[in-house]
């Protein structure tokens, strides 16, 4: 009975001296200026957010407050709040609790004046956040709540708080700069959009980062991020020679260790390369596991539109959930221009019936077309420079130059 009547008091001495350790540790760390500790223990990979003590407190906020100022207290209070929500699996106050941590944070470090020691905690709160609010988006469609990308959109307003009070740090010296956070923060930032699909709110970041004295200083492991995802964006606007450019910067410079990422690159620099008549060889898409673009790749080059067809229909869920669907459908252009030069190559003449066309496609089972759509055709495939000549409708032919009259493709060599 005794032990029974002491057990709880001693619990709760055991949980205060935990939680003291703890706060002693980040005390410490804030004191000596040591970004990179501090960060650690607000990190949710850190192991202390496992410590059954400080999951189960009951008012970490009077003990913060005895340790640290404002708004010190109120934040790292509400990273302690934010454990005990997580060991509970509620990402929805887990996400909220950490929005306060990062509000917090915000005001101490626009206060920090002329230095950036705190850029590694920014670095850490601004990810966990990110994070909790894909939680709670999940969490909240299981339970027939919220709209889709309700909470991500709200850390995308309140990562931008961060992200002005580094782009606004003009007078510090450039080692002890803020604006050292703003490649970080804008690469959080698309992670959110690209998830949100508001592709809309990447250009005044992409803007702000291009105008920036700083945009070749950031890590490279940052800009390969960045050039992924603005190369992404590139493509989605249809400018596949800057999407090219920028998604070979970041596959060439990603690390060699990092095969996954090589891949995910890979995904969306591949369809653009074939875009611009530039074909993968089979190696690559073998080393890195992509032998959906085997058969695409083949049919391209072979002009086979009834290959394409299959290889697109048979990958077609791989391709959407990869959001390039629409680029790979985009390369029916180019097979038939292979296609129809093949004709031009049996025809040996610079002037091709549109009816030879037409009769050659039915021929094939490739789609029921006449004589209408194959000069819509035609006409696109002479608008973008894949065929040199003119169409006489009057004689119903396609007069093809004597020069050159299907410029050449040039080979992908990666």
């Amino acid at each position: 009975m005794a032990s029974s009547l002491t057990c709880g008091p001693c619990k709760a001495e055991m949980a205060h001296s935990s939680l003291n350790q703890y706060l002693q540790q980040l005390e410490n760390a804030l004191n000596r200026r040591d970004g990179p500790t501090a960060a650690e223990l607000l990190s949710f990979k850190h192991p202390h957010i496992a410590n059954p003590k400080l999951q189960r407190l009951e008012s970490p906020e009077s003990q913060c407050e005895q340790w640290f100022d404002q708004p010190y207290d109120e934040m790292i209070a509400a990273h302690l709040k934010c454990i005990q929500c997580v060991a509970n699996h509620d990402f929805v106050e887990a996400y909220a609790y950490q929005s306060v941590v990062v509000q917090s944070f915000n005001k101490i470090f626009q206060s920090h004046k002329d230095e950036n020691w705190a850029l590694p905690i920014m670095y850490g709160v601004t990810l966990d956040l990110r994070l909790f609010a894909n939680s709670a988006d999940a969490q909240l469609a299981k339970r027939g709540k919220g709209k889709p990308g309700e909470k991500l959109e709200k850390a995308a307003d309140t990562l931008m708080g961060c992200f002005r009070i580094c782009a606004a740090d003009s007078r510090a010296a450039v080692e002890d700069s803020k604006k050292w956070g703003m490649l970080y923060l804008v690469n959080q930032l698309f992670k959110i959009y690209f998830k949100t699909n508001n592709l809309q709110l990447c250009k005044p970041l992409i803007r702000a980062i291009d105008s920036s004295s700083l945009k070749d200083q950031f890590s490279i492991s940052q800009r390969v991020t960045y050039r992924y995802y603005v190369g992404r964006k590139a493509m989605f606007d249809s400018d596949f020679k800057s999407a090219e450019d920028f998604l070979t910067f970041a596959f060439q410079r990603c690390h060699g260790a990092s095969r996954q990422n090589k891949r995910l690159i890979l995904i969306y620099l591949l369809p653009v390369k074939m875009l611009l008549g530039q074909m993968p060889k089979i190696e690559l898409l073998q080393k890195y596991d992509l032998m959906q673009f085997a058969d695409v790749a083949r049919a391209v080059i072979q002009g086979d539109l009834k290959l394409l067809n299959s290889a697109i229909e048979t990958h077609e869920a791989f391709f959407a959930k990869c959001g390039v669907y629409l680029i790979v459908d985009k390369l029916k252009i180019i097979t038939y221009r292979n296609l129809f030069k093949k004709v031009y190559m049996l025809t040996k003449s610079f002037q091709l019936s549109i009816d030879r066309f037409v009769v050659v496609l039915t021929y094939l089972e490739i789609e029921d077309v006449d004589s209408a759509e194959v000069e819509c055709i035609l006409a696109n495939l002479i608008y973008q420079g894949y065929i040199k000549g003119y169409i006489s409708h009057q004689h119903q032919k396609l007069v093809v130059s004597k020069q050159n009259p299907f410029p050449p493709l040039a080979s992908f060599l990666c």
